[in-house]
């Protein structure tokens, strides 16, 4: 039977590359979405993967979520925790609001999706969970305190969750991708996007799908072994 997982933010940029490698390595893959309804359709029409509507940094909503995906489609093997959201300020134009949905989101979401599913795989005996952290939660960022902050807190949530996983056999791992060439970054203006090209040391931006190789690996029988890992993905812009 195949091995069931949820992508977060899974029908699009990122996610969708994601989701469609997870499709491809033999996994009966579920998309959540948060709001373009639209968009969701069009890409279960073109992909075959379900798509689920539901907001992440709401606890109750991942709880019953899971619950329905668990239902109708079977018990949750795979988390990839991707869906975040930007609100990009200094912290001197930052409001409160700015600060605490990209937090409620981005470092919430998985909290509330693992707090959903981290049960079934320990009493299973397998399960694989793949933070999508950030370079900028490595390095930090100018005006974004409240993105940096929560994709920081997603790499020690992944150090601490995988120590709870281990004996159990579910690993728990995060990726840090640099800046990857997804509706986001090209909303970036031209000026500064040449300007962050030129300090990727491979001269390119990343592609998604090459994000989505290194979580399909993680999300592997395969990859037993590695756990409470971050794994850079950044063209060599960070390194340590």
């Amino acid at each position: 039977m195949a091995r069931v997982a949820i992508v977060t933010g899974g029908t699009r940029g990122i996610g969708e590359a994601i989701s469609l490698a997870l499709q491809k390595a033999g996994m009966t893959v579920v998309a959540n979405y948060a709001g373009n309804q639209e968009r969701a359709t069009a890409f279960s029409d073109r992909t075959g993967i379900a798509a689920r509507r539901w907001d992440v940094g709401d606890h109750d909503a991942c709880q019953a979520g899971c619950a329905r995906v668990a239902a109708e489609i079977g018990p949750i093997d795979v988390v990839v925790n991707n869906a975040g959201i930007t609100r990009d300020g200094t912290i001197l134009k930052m409001t409160f609001d700015d600060w605490n949905e990209v937090m409620r989101v981005n470092l919430g979401g998985c909290f509330n999706m693992a707090k959903a599913a981290f049960p079934g795989m320990r009493s299973r005996k397998w399960g694989r969970i793949v933070n999508i952290g950030s370079v900028n939660g490595q390095a930090g960022q100018y005006g974004q305190v409240n993105y940096a902050a929560a994709k920081s807190g997603i790499h020690g949530f992944t150090k601490a969750l995988a120590q709870e996983g281990a004996r159990a056999g579910v690993t728990v791992n995060a990726i840090a991708p640099g800046y990857i060439d997804t509706d986001m970054v090209a909303a970036v203006p031209d000026d500064v996007l040449e300007k962050i090209v030129s300090r990727i040391p491979v001269g390119r931006l990343g592609q998604a799908e090459e994000i989505a190789r290194g979580v399909a690996f993680l999300c592997s029988e395969e990859a037993g072994f590695v756990t409470g890992s971050t794994l850079s993905i950044n063209g060599g812009q960070h390194m340590y």
